[in-house]
């Protein structure tokens, strides 16, 4: 099993008298993590998939709860998700059978979070869980094979399953997205029409690394802009893509509102819009180098409990940046490159602006952007 970055983490939190909430997309082993926490432990484990568990959380007194838990201490609830009413039925818990400590895991954040937000305030540690990491990935394989999978990971991606079942990673991908894009989110986000859902994750995947135009893609799917706003949100929400907006401060032809949109997963990507070639004959291998490694930056940030915030940056004369972070007022900038020849053009409106270093990462430095090495 590859060992989690948030495993000893959650570990502390254990006894604290909050739940402890893991969120993240299907299949990324937010089940196998807490199963691993728990391994030499007693605990009640209730299903949400399973429709009697369901129905026995969905409004429950505390006299039930109390016969349903009963001598345990601890309680894990997986895809809570689907449990009606789950954010009160926890309070509960939470509040009355005190020495039960409860671990609760889902895969929609906007059905959990809608649930559970008001109801666990102030009485929950909340966690999230992407697919594997770089950091992950090489410390469990090692540095030389890690080195030899880099292209393979950029075009796989990082799901545990596509890692670990070397040979069937298209397959694999294939189920992957037939289910937990399709199926899952249809059920969650309250979307009618699976066929403008399909086009739209196709026109975001043909976009990564280009700024993205709501009006362009309501014109180009014929649906309304707004409808455009919230199937987006739900991808978002189900952690398929992720908005990265615009940095601006001193320039007036800086561009302010704009966003590019990436994927968490570069293989969930590719395997939308049906290529897996390999990354040295692909037209698109820069805006997937840079989707991989903002997409892994983003893991590390929130697995090392940074505060940073991550933009692009473009002026309206198109001089323009693939990735700037701020961080406690300081600022960082970073253009990708698969290609460690490639020459790299610098915008000396930014760095005279805000007084700020620019590196290129390519495939020969990336580790130290990722924070992979530990000295």
């Amino acid at each position: 099993m590859i060992k989690r970055s948030l495993e000893e983490k959650i570990e502390k939190r254990f006894g604290t008298g909050k739940a402890i909430l893991l969120i993240g997309p299907r299949q990324v082993g937010k089940t196998t993590l807490f199963n691993k926490l728990l391994e030499d432990k007693e605990y009640l484990f209730l299903n949400g998939d399973d429709p009697t568990v369901r129905k026995l959380l969905s409004n429950p007194n505390l006299e039930q709860l109390k016969n349903i838990i009963g001598n345990y201490r601890i309680v894990f609830i997986d895809e809570a998700q689907r449990i009606d009413n789950i954010g009160l039925t926890l309070k509960l818990i939470t509040d009355q059978i005190k020495a039960v400590q409860l671990l609760v895991s889902g895969s929609s954040a906007f059905e959990l979070n809608n649930h559970t937000q008001e109801p666990l305030t102030g009485r929950k540690w909340e966690y999230q869980l992407y697919p594997i990491s770089w950091a992950e990935f090489e410390s469990h394989v090692g540095y030389l094979k890690a080195e030899q999978q880099l292209e393979l990971r950029v075009v796989y991606g990082m799901y545990p399953d596509v890692i670990t079942n070397f040979g069937e990673e298209k397959e694999i991908l294939k189920q992957l997205t037939d289910s937990y894009l399709y199926k899952d989110i249809l059920s969650y986000g309250g979307i009618r029409k699976p066929e403008i859902l399909e086009k739209l994750l196709r026109a975001l995947a043909f976009q990564i690394g280009s700024e993205v135009s709501y009006n362009e893609l309501a014109q180009l799917l014929g649906i309304d802009k707004k409808t455009v706003a919230t199937y987006i949100d739900v991808l978002c929400q189900a952690y398929v893509i992720f908005k990265l907006p615009s940095f601006s401060k001193n320039l007036r032809n800086e561009i302010k509102t704009n966003q590019k949109i990436y994927f968490y997963d570069t293989g969930v990507r590719n395997m939308i819009i049906g290529d897996l070639n390999p990354i040295d004959i692909r037209q698109d291998k820069g805006n997937l180098w840079e989707n991989f490694l903002i997409a892994e930056r983003l893991k590390q940030n929130a697995y090392t409990g940074s505060l940073a915030k991550g933009y692009f940056w473009r002026t309206v004369s198109q001089q323009e940046i693939d990735y700037v972070e701020e961080e406690a007022g300081k600022l960082k900038a970073f253009e990708m490159k698969w290609n460690p020849n490639t020459k790299v053009k610098l915008p000396k409106a930014f760095i005279e602006a805000y007084n700020a270093e620019i590196t290129a990462i390519n495939r020969t430095n990336f580790r130290e952007f990722l924070n992979s090495i530990k000295r």
